[in-house]
């Protein structure tokens, strides 16, 4: 009797044991660190993900993370460049340093795999690969002179199209993180500022946009003066932002098969899904060899479904867009919500063939649809063979977003941080027209937007399309002056003209204004034909660069970090030291560690020119 008491307590104390740990390891705790390099720097960026689970998050700007997981449970770290590593979850603190990469950077074009055990097969597959070092020559961009200045007696106005699209930005952080400078052509200085949210006030009264100007001296040529114009869209609260008809059209080409592809651009697509309301509706298309419809149109709060549909994705084939792109319209038409927003998100590496369809012809229809109220916005993902031209085109003629996500954090920024902004228009077709004082104004330039500029006469055209302000948007321009009476080694010293007058004193006869500058804004209600106008008129009240916003000071760092990867000629004597000086002391408000992010970038670069 003894005997059988001594098994039975030793058997329930072994069953307590186990149902204890079995409690210990199914207990949910919230996990919390930061990622390092090898060099004890902090990682944004870094994608952390539960092993065996579609939970995911990202990096903050400070190498920060939160992830809510369970004790036992695997947790990988992985980033572009350097070595994954995971780690058994056993406390709720846990920091985490990735060493580089063994191996250099692969890309891989798939062109089948066996569906009877799922694996991928290469077949006569072509595999670049690249080192840090290594240009990446598959890559193409759209070749561009940088705006140079324009006598104000010939050309008192400048007009453009705004441009809200950030993917220059992320597309050369991921060449800087990968040890390399990017090409020239690979920089778009405008979309280097819009990278950032600025703090400007929000309209007031019945008009979805406001005009904030600021004038100081440009940070490169001291002689010159630099003018700040700002524009900020009304906010909307998620809740109160229309219902949504989405199409996600999927790229499952081979050429898609890579960590960085379509894997990000599944973990990207589940971080907008849990954006989505009940309301809303989202189907799913893929393209490779053959277009599929994985997921009909279905409501928002069937996220189980929807996230199922993304997670079963798998690359290989070839690439027949134009095909998938008509399939998507198609669908989008079939559930179209007349007061709602109804757009395609194209995710794809750019790298597709079109089919029968010309790329004059495909460009035409997105830009047909785009005026039935059907929009696109592009998702471009991947290195090597990034087609950031094509990406370009395809949204700015559907009146969509482009970005670039070079990792989740990319992704959460894009797709939830800034959701109502990426996908819900409040002005279509929104131009800008600068006049500028001859008496005061010599010589201007435009920094960037060299492929959104207008004819003067597009201005009051509502024929003509143009950039579109999402809800919470902000949109920074910026033009470098050169005063009346200031010589300039960026200007020309020509002989005095013998059939015009030109000099200073006949000049100020011209206008008695004190006035530096107007600038001018039409847009449209997004359910409108018809623009609308506001201006604002701009004096130069002489302000010093030390004084002058936030706002002001880090965009200037910005542009003239773009001028040194551009090495354009209007930079004069500025060097990385100088951007860093400018922007260290004007981060402002970071809560998302963005500017912070921008410093890191600014020494990178800094290193990797010498």
């Amino acid at each position: 009797m003894k005997t059988h008491l001594f098994f039975f307590n030793r058997l329930w104390l072994l069953c307590m044991a186990m149902f204890c740990v079995q409690c210990l390891f199914g207990q949910q705790i919230t996990v919390k660190g930061t990622v390092y390099d090898s060099g004890k720097r902090p990682l944004p960026g870094v994608s952390v993900s539960v092993k065996h689970a579609t939970i995911g998050t990202a990096s903050d700007g400070m190498g920060k993370y939160t992830i809510k997981t369970r004790i036992g449970d695997t947790l990988r770290f992985s980033f572009i460049g350097l070595e994954p590593q995971e780690f058994a979850v056993k406390d709720s603190i846990l920091d985490v340093i990735l060493p580089p990469s063994k191996e250099p950077l692969q890309e891989a074009m798939v062109t089948g795999y066996s569906p009877a055990n799922r694996k991928m097969h290469f077949q006569a597959a072509m595999t670049r690969v690249f080192d840090a070092s290594a240009p990446m020559m598959q890559e193409e961009y759209q070749h561009f002179q940088s705006n140079g200045f324009r006598a104000v007696l010939e050309h008192p106005l400048s007009t453009f199209s705004i441009d809200v699209d950030a993917a220059s930005y992320s597309n050369m952080r991921r060449y800087i993180n990968n040890g390399t400078l990017p090409p020239k052509d690979a920089i778009r200085v405008e979309e280097l500022i819009n990278y950032f949210h600025y703090d400007y006030p929000a309209p007031r009264g019945n008009e979805p946009v406001n005009i904030i100007t600021e004038v100081s001296e440009a940070p490169w040529n001291k002689n010159h003066r630099l003018v700040h114009i700002g524009i900020k869209a009304k906010d909307i609260a998620t809740k109160n932002l229309p219902a949504s008809n989405l199409v996600f059209l999927i790229d499952v080409s081979g050429s898609m098969y890579s960590q960085n592809k379509l894997p990000l651009l599944k973990s990207s697509l589940k971080l907008l899904v849990q954006q989505l309301r009940p309301e809303d509706r989202v189907a799913i298309v893929t393209y490779a060899n053959q277009t599929r419809e994985v997921l009909p149109s279905t409501p928002g709060d069937r996220k189980a479904t929807i996230l199922q549909a993304i997670e079963g994705l798998e690359a290989g084939g070839g690439t027949n867009g134009g095909d998938g792109i008509r399939h998507a319209y198609r669908l989008a038409g079939q559930h179209f919500m007349p007061n709602g927003n109804n757009r395609i998100i194209l995710a794809t590496d750019g790298d597709f063939n079109i089919g029968d369809c010309t790329p004059e012809a495909l460009e035409n229809l997105i830009s047909e649809k785009r005026e039935s109220g059907i929009y696109l916005s592009v998702l471009g993902f991947g290195m090597g063979n990034y087609k950031d031209n094509r990406a370009q085109v395809l949204a700015e003629k559907g009146n969509g977003n482009h970005a670039y996500i070079d990792n989740l954090m990319e992704a959460k920024k894009v797709l939830v941080n800034e959701f109502g902004g990426t996908l819900f228009t409040v002005a279509k077709d929104v131009k800008i027209q600068v006049e500028f004082n001859p008496a005061k104004v010599q010589a201007y330039r435009l920094i960037g937007y060299e492929s959104r500029l207008l004819a003067d006469k597009d201005f009051n055209d509502d024929t003509k399309d143009a950039g579109e302000m999402g809800a919470g948007h902000t949109v920074t321009a910026l033009y470098e002056v050169i005063p009346v009476g200031i010589e300039s080694p960026v200007w020309p010293n020509t002989d005095p003209l013998k059939y015009q007058q030109t000099q200073p004193e006949k000049r100020t006869k011209l206008t008695n204004s004190p006035e530096l500058l107007t600038v001018k804004l039409r847009y449209k209600e997004p359910t409108s034909s018809q623009s609308k106008k506001i201006e604002t008129a701009v004096t130069d009240k002489h302000l010093p660069l030390s004084k002058t916003s936030d706002n002001f000071r880090f965009s200037a760092a910005v542009a003239g970090f773009g001028m040194l990867l551009q090495n354009s000629p209007y930079k004069n004597t500025l060097t990385y030291q100088d951007v860093l000086q400018l922007a260290r002391p004007s981060i402002g408000q970071d809560p998302e560690g963005y500017r912070q992010e921008f410093i890191r970038l600014v020494e990178t670069a800094n290193l990797l020119k010498q």
